[in-house]
C-alpha cells in the first residue's frame, strides 16, 4: 500500500478525499501549508498530516468521515484565536473553516446568517451597513464560531445578552456525519449544548443570530491613568459598575503604554490602568457616562467621545496581534472586595513583560437575567470576569512569563468561582468542570455520549462522554 510521505496515510484514500472536496487539501510541503497552520498564539507550532480548507458544509462532512474512518485526531479552525491552539493539531486532520465567509443580513427580520469562517470584524462590517449588530467579541479578528460556542462575552452583552443569547439556529455536522439544524424547534437538546458547551458536539458550519439596532455611531473609547492610582481606581470602578445602566459596558485594564500615536512620548513604556468603554444610549446619555468617569480625575490619556461602533469593536486589536506568545489565566470573580483589589495591584506590579495586560470585565444586566439551565453557559450570576494575558516575543523567555501568569492566576483563586470556557488554557477535567454548575456538566456529559460517544471532537475544553 502506497502512503503519503510523512503521514502514513494511504495515498489512494488521500487522493480520493482531495477529489471529493471542493476546497484545497494541503499536505506538508505544499505552498500554502505553513500559512494555513498558523494560529493567533505564536507559541503554537503544530503540523497536521492534512489540512482541509473547507469550502462548505459538504467538505466538512467528508472530512469528518475521513477522520473517523482513519482514526485521525480532528482540529477545527474558525478564526484560530483560541489561546490553546486547539485549531491545529500534530499528525491529524485540520478542518480549516476560514474560507467559509458567507454572510446574509435580513434587515426586515433583524437576523443575520454567517458561515463559520467569518470573523467579528467581517460580520460587523455587513450588519453595520444597516445600523444593526449582535453581541460579538471585543477583538474584531476573533472568529464568530469559537467565541459563540463558548458563550460570547462582548460589548453589547449587558443590554442584549451573550452571543449565545442571540443565537437563533446553527447547522452542525455531528461525529456520525449528519448535518443537523439546531434551534429551539429542531434538535433542541443539541441547541442547548452548543450554547456554552464549546466544540464538543460537532462542527458548526453556520450561525443565525438575532440583530439589534446599534450604531453606526456610539459613545466610547479609553481613559487611562498612571498605575500608581490603581487601587483607588479599582474602588471607583467597583462603585461605577454597581449601579451602571445596561447601556454602559466598561472594562478595567492594566497595561504598559505602547509606542502608539495616541500615547504622549513621555508616557511610552510606563504602567497605566484605566477604562475601555462603550455606551449604547443617546449621545447625551453617553456624555453623562463620560463625565462620571472623568469625575475620578483628568486622565493621562483621554480618548472618550463619539465613535463608530466598528471602531469600538476593533479598539483593542493592536494590543494582541497574531504571532505573539501568549499564556492566559482567567477566573470568574465573586466580587471586587478590598483584599482582591490589593492582590491584583500587587501581582500587576510584578509584571515581567510590557506586552502583558490584565482585564476585569463586569457582567450582569441581560447576561444575569437568563436562567442558568436555559443554556450550557454556567454561572450567570457572576459579577466580574478577570483575564490575565501574559504576552511576550522571545521563545527563550517562556518560563519566566508563564510563571508570572500562573502566579497571578493562583493569587486570585481565593476570590474566584468558576471560569469562562473561552478563556481557559490547557487545563484538566476538573478545571473544565468549574466552568459549569454540576447539573449543567452532567447534562453536557450525557449529551456528549449521544452526539459524540467516541470523543472524536476532543481538541477543545473537553467534556468526556458520560459513562
Amino acid at each position: 500500500m502506497a502512503t503519503v510521505a510523512g503521514t502514513g496515510l494511504d495515498a489512494a484514500a488521500v487522493e480520493a478525499l482531495r477529489a471529493a472536496v471542493r476546497g484545497a487539501l494541503l499536505r506538508p510541503g505544499d505552498a500554502d501549508y505553513d500559512a494555513a497552520r498558523r494560529v493567533w498564539n505564536g507559541m503554537i507550532d503544530r503540523r497536521p498530516a492534512l489540512i482541509a480548507r473547507c469550502a462548505g458544509a459538504a467538505d466538512v462532512i467528508k472530512g469528518v468521515a475521513f477522520a473517523r474512518e482513519h482514526g485521525l485526531l480532528v482540529a477545527v479552525r474558525g478564526g484560530g484565536h483560541n489561546v490553546t491552539g486547539n485549531a491545529v493539531c500534530d499528525d491529524g486532520l485540520m478542518l480549516d473553516l476560514s474560507p467559509m465567509k458567507g454572510i446574509r443580513v435580513d434587515p426586515a427580520r433583524l437576523t443575520v446568517r454567517a458561515e463559520a469562517g467569518v470573523t467579528w470584524g467581517e460580520l460587523d462590517r455587513e450588519t453595520q451597513a444597516f445600523g444593526l449588530a449582535t453581541t460579538g467579541g471585543q477583538v474584531s479578528t476573533t472568529g464568530i464560531a469559537g467565541l459563540t460556542l463558548g458563550g460570547g462575552i462582548g460589548w453589547l452583552m449587558r443590554k442584549y445578552g451573550l452571543a449565545i443569547d442571540n443565537l437563533l439556529s446553527a447547522d452542525v455536522v455531528t461525529a456520525d456525519g449528519r448535518l443537523l439544524t439546531a434551534s429551539a424547534d429542531e434538535n433542541p437538546d443539541l441547541f442547548w449544548g452548543i450554547r456554552g458547551g464549546g466544540g464538543n458536539f460537532g462542527v458548526v458550519t453556520s450561525f443565525e443570530y438575532r440583530l439589534h439596532r446599534v450604531g453606526p455611531m456610539i459613545t466610547g473609547g479609553m481613559a487611562l491613568y498612571p498605575a500608581a492610582r490603581a487601587a483607588e481606581l479599582l474602588r471607583f470602578f467597583r462603585a461605577l459598575t454597581a449601579d451602571a445602566p445596561e447601556d454602559l459596558n466598561v472594562v478595567l485594564a492594566f497595561l504598559t503604554a505602547p509606542p502608539a500615536p495616541f500615547v504622549p512620548p513621555e508616557l511610552v513604556g510606563t504602567p497605566l490602568v484605566g477604562f475601555a468603554l462603550g455606551h449604547l444610549g443617546t449621545p447625551e446619555e453617553g456624555q453623562v457616562a463620560i463625565e462620571r468617569i472623568r469625575a475620578f480625575g483628568a486622565p493621562a490619556i483621554d480618548l472618550l467621545g463619539p465613535m463608530p461602533y466598528t471602531a469600538l469593536q476593533s479598539m483593542t486589536d493592536g494590543a494582541l496581534p497574531f504571532g505573539l506568545r501568549v499564556y492566559l489565566k482567567s477566573s470568574h470573580l465573586t466580587g471586587l472586595d478590598d483584599a482582591l483589589i490589593d492582590t491584583v495591584v500587587r501581582q500587576m506590579q510584578a509584571v515581567t513583560s510590557p506586552l502583558s495586560q490584565v482585564v476585569i470585565v463586569p457582567l450582569g444586566g441581560a447576561v444575569a437575567r437568563v436562567a442558568d439551565d436555559a443554556t450550557a453557559f454556567g454561572r450567570r450570576d457572576t459579577p466580574y470576569d478577570i483575564v490575565v494575558f501574559s504576552v511576550w516575543t522571545e521563545p527563550g523567555e517562556d518560563e519566566r512569563h508563564m510563571r508570572w501568569g500562573r502566579d497571578f492566576g493562583e493569587a486570585v483563586r481565593p476570590f474566584a468561582r468558576g471560569v469562562y470556557v473561552n478563556e481557559m488554557g490547557v487545563e484538566g477535567e476538573e478545571r473544565v468542570r468549574e466552568a459549569y454548575t454540576p447539573a449543567t456538566y452532567q447534562r453536557l456529559a450525557a449529551l456528549k455520549r449521544t452526539y459524540d460517544p467516541d470523543n472524536l471532537f476532543r481538541l477543545n475544553q473537553n467534556i468526556a462522554p458520560a459513562g
